[in-house]
């Protein structure tokens, strides 16, 4: 299954994004009201980046408290590792495993149109293996 499958699964949720000036402290607003971990941040209409908690505790860690009302796009990770939407689940898992991140910009002639999480491919990789399975199970049973 590749990534376009799973997004056109989606109940066409919106993408939860930020801009490159909004202040850090903001963002994380979003990320707890949201219950997320990261944003896709966006600059003139393009991805520029991915705030994440990490960025969050590196930068906290640095700089302290005064680091919150820093723009994202200066604490951002930029930039951003993205995936097309023919990309096999298998072969953005393993980028994120490899590259250590969590999620992913989906991009199509330079435009995001998804953002998937390490969680997102992992739920999609499991459903795929119990279909399967009751498949072999039904074709045992009627064999």
């Amino acid at each position: 299954m590749d990534i376009a499958h799973l997004l056109a699964r989606r109940s066409g949720a919106e993408i939860v994004i930020c801009d490159v000036d909004m202040p850090m402290r903001e963002a994380l607003s979003i990320l707890a009201k949201r219950r997320i971990g990261a944003l896709p941040v966006m600059r003139d209409g393009r991805i520029a980046g991915i705030f994440s908690e990490r960025d969050v505790i590196y930068c906290l860690e640095v700089e302290g408290e005064a680091s919150l009302a820093k723009p994202v796009g200066e604490v951002m990770t930029a930039p951003p590792i993205t995936v097309a939407p023919n990309t096999r689940i298998d072969d953005a898992l393993e980028l994120m495993t490899r590259r250590r991140i969590r999620h992913l910009p989906v991009v199509e002639d330079g435009v995001m149109c998804g953002f998937v999480s390490i969680g997102d491919l992992v739920k999609a990789q499991i459903d795929a293996i119990a279909s399967e399975a009751e498949a072999m199970r039904v074709y045992i049973q009627t064999a």
